[in-house]
């Protein structure tokens, strides 16, 4: 009891030791230092929001016929739904990737979002840009060489958006359909894709300001393109959504979206 006692008294003299100090401190300083505490618990709390309002999307983009629709059933229920057809609306879904379902302990679910490729309807991608953890864009390895035009102004435009600059929202060129005999190669994919750009990125330079569209420009000036000198990462795989071959896929998004 003697020994509470003496805590109890303890604990009196340096409150009135800290009530003493207090009335000694400036004003001034005194709300410096509360306006600090107040700050300092505040950021560490708007970091740890943050760090558990980490996106989970993952955008699914490309031409129209490249596969994406085939990879969203995949990545969902392991199939490809014969095929299916050219979508003219976004797919989207929530949940966790089929080939993890059978893995014990607590597994983070994928917002995966599938966005038509038809020009008409890119304008959806918009929508799903700034909340996207990562983007595939999806290309067709099998019948790429027509394409490739195409395929390079569409993914021109998206690594010169603002929103995927400023959060360096890392991207994969994902090459569907490589189980065909006669597919190109990923490597070959990605340097027909960069001389692509670079004269993408000469001709749109030469328009005058008023007429450019994209927020951001590419690659060093002087310099050949190359997807290396994006601030994004940018990063190429190979897939085959009809026979479920999609593992360089999933670890893509699992490297963006922690589980």
């Amino acid at each position: 009891m003697d020994e509470f006692e003496q805590w109890k008294e303890q604990l009196a003299h340096w409150w009135r030791l800290g009530l003493e100090y207090v009335h000694q401190v400036p004003p001034t300083q005194l709300y410096v230092a509360v306006a600090v505490l107040v700050f300092t618990t505040l950021l560490l709390l708007s970091i740890r929001l943050f760090k558990r309002a980490k996106s989970n999307t993952i955008v699914l983009t490309g031409l129209t016929g490249s596969g994406k629709t085939v990879l969203f059933y995949q990545l969902r229920d392991g199939s490809s739904h014969l095929g299916t057809v050219t979508s003219m609306e976004p797919n989207d879904g929530t949940f966790v990737l089929h080939s993890e379902t059978t893995k014990k302990g607590k597994i983070k679910p994928v917002h995966v979002v599938d966005v038509p490729g038809h020009s008409r309807l890119r304008s959806k991608l918009d929508e799903y840009l700034p909340q996207a953890a990562a983007i595939v864009f999806v290309v067709d390895a099998l019948d790429f060489l027509p394409n490739c035009r195409a395929a390079s102004e569409y993914l021109y435009d998206i690594l010169t958006k603002g929103s995927v600059v400023k959060k360096k929202i890392p991207l994969l060129i994902l090459c569907n359909k490589t189980d065909k005999v006669t597919a190109h190669t990923k490597e070959f994919i990605r340097r027909q894709l960069e001389k692509e750009v670079d004269k993408l990125r000469a001709s749109r330079s030469a328009i005058s300001d008023a007429d450019v569209t994209n927020e951001f420009t590419l690659g060093v000036p002087g310099e050949p393109f190359s997807f290396s000198q994006c601030v994004n990462k940018v990063t190429t795989a190979e897939a085959s959504g009809l026979t479920g071959e999609i593992s360089q896929l999933e670890q893509f998004i699992r490297e963006n979206v922690k589980t």
